[in-house]
């Protein structure tokens, strides 16, 4: 599938703002979906929506060979086994399960858990309220405030106390790519388990589970071209047949009697109740879609958009670029900037007057919005998606001086 002209696939970006083109540049947020995710969860529910592993009438058994092929594809797409994929809400919930079944018996004894400075929310609150219900310790690896870089020397916070290292693949602030590789070496070193929370990875490279030699790993359907409300959460074979489900009903049981419940093995045992089979169906067909462009050709052509971002920033007299603002630094997906003296959520209030969405805020990651020491403590974030071209780039890049004189503040 060629790239060019890929937006035609996505409705939604058909739409006008105030008169004006929509330009979507807030993909690390939530991504558009083209019409093949749409006609596939369409397709479902009008052809095969009965409940999965429930019944034995045609119409059931359909559903079952669907559903269970979507896990069999999301396995294949982020390189694991179809048993070590759990479908759940989103990455959230995937990284909420996997703290809630894991510290009990992990940090029963106190320990630490390592995490970067630049977590996102759901992986950094979940070990901070397990931290302190078990007495154990949050330790921070503090990025470098130029570039978001992780210096060797915060490596030496994973010690052999260390329980837990869990850090995203790439930052939803700085678009940062975290020594994956280096950070497993190091908990594998003094016996830590590691969890990778891949939400802003997956829609931009290819990913190889068993390559990262990760012990678990979250991402959302959302953030790459698929249906809201189904996630993925990766676990080794061995680990997740370790852990207790973290929810109790239908379809997760081997046998009940009156004091006693038999569990299903994984992934089953952490699929309790009706499941979002036709999300499933859209998350795997949005896998699909990927793989029909081509993560080379997508590296590329966001690639040379990002350049064309940052230096365009760079460019603008009163905005600063947060973060690395190399324009030929390894980044994905995101640029945080902020216009001096303009509050982000104004800035994002008047960009959207010339048809143009951003994300304004602290982006779900307070700790390091504060760390870096961001004017108004927030940033604007333009994050960009395969179907983004150098017109919108360039439309963002002409509508950011007419903030500051909308605002009465020049140019």
């Amino acid at each position: 599938m060629s790239i060019d002209g890929i937006h035609e696939k996505f409705p939604a970006l058909r739409q006008t703002v105030n008169g004006r083109r929509l330009v979507y540049l807030d993909s690390a947020a939530t991504s558009m979906r083209p019409r093949e995710v749409l006609d596939a969860i369409g397709g479902f529910y009008s052809r095969d929506g009965a409940n999965p592993h429930r019944g034995l009438y045609d119409m059931a058994q359909r559903s079952t060979e669907v559903y269970d092929g979507a896990r069999a594809a999301m396995a294949g797409f982020i390189g694991a086994d179809a048993e070590e994929m759990v479908f759940t809400r989103n990455a959230s919930e995937s990284l909420n399960i996997i703290a809630y079944c894991l510290a009990p018996e992990l940090l029963k004894n106190g320990g630490n858990i390592v995490i970067p400075i630049s977590e996102h929310h759901s992986n950094l609150v979940p070990w901070q309220v397990f931290a302190k219900r078990y007495g154990a310790e949050l330790r921070y690896m503090y990025v470098d405030r130029e570039t978001g870089e992780l210096p060797d020397a915060e490596l030496l916070k994973i010690d052999g106390e260390t329980k837990i290292v869990a850090f995203a693949h790439v930052s939803n602030v700085l678009g940062n790519l975290l020594p994956a590789e280096t950070l497993v070496s190091a908990a594998k070193d003094v016996g830590a388990l590691t969890v990778l929370d891949a939400a802003q990875s997956v829609p931009h490279f290819k990913l190889d589970m068993r390559a990262l030699g990760v012990d678990f790993a979250a991402f959302s359907g959302h953030k790459m071209y698929g249906p809201m409300g189904i996630g993925a959460l990766y676990g080794r074979r061995k680990l997740l047949e370790t852990m207790p489900p973290f929810l109790f009903g239908g379809d997760m049981i081997e046998d009940v009697r009156e004091q006693e419940t038999d569990f299903l093995p994984p992934p089953s045992r952490f699929e309790a109740g009706t499941q979002n089979a036709g999300g499933a169906v859209g998350i795997a067909a949005a896998a699909a879609f990927i793989e029909k462009i081509g993560f080379d050709a997508i590296e590329k052509r966001e690639k040379a958009l990002l350049r064309r971002l940052v230096a365009g920033l760079n460019s603008l007299k009163n905005v600063t670029v947060i973060g690395n603002r190399d324009e030929n630094a390894e980044r994905y997906g995101v640029v945080p900037f902020n216009i001096r003296g303009v509050h982000p959520h104004d800035a994002a209030t008047i960009l959207n007057e010339y048809g143009i969405a951003v994300r304004a805020g602290k982006h779900c990651a307070h700790p390091l919005l504060t760390y870096l020491g961001a004017e108004f403590n927030a940033c604007c974030r333009a994050s960009l998606g395969v179907y983004n071209t150098e017109e919108d780039v360039d439309k963002l890049l002409e509508a950011i001086p007419e903030v500051r004189r909308r605002m009465n503040l020049g140019d």
